[in-house]
């Protein structure tokens, strides 16, 4: 996911695509520990748009709290 993508959302959306990607990343853990999964980068990939993602929201949660003031 692109950061473009990401500045777009709104906090409803972030937060349902945060729980998405953990949910996914657990899926990926979980296969990748059963049996090596084909692109093992994938996991790194997941918890770097995860970060991203959470780096996003926290920005628009500050931005709405210097607004309110």
């Amino acid at each position: 996911m692109k950061n473009s993508e990401i500045t777009g959302l709104s906090k409803e959306e972030l937060v349902a695509k945060i729980a998405e990607e953990k949910e996914n990343l657990t899926k990926l853990k979980f296969a990748h520990a059963i049996s090596a999964i084909e692109n093992p980068s994938r996991i790194k990939k997941v918890r770097r748009d995860i970060a991203r993602l959470n780096t996003e929201l926290a920005k628009q949660n500050a931005q709405s709290a210097t607004e309110t003031k």
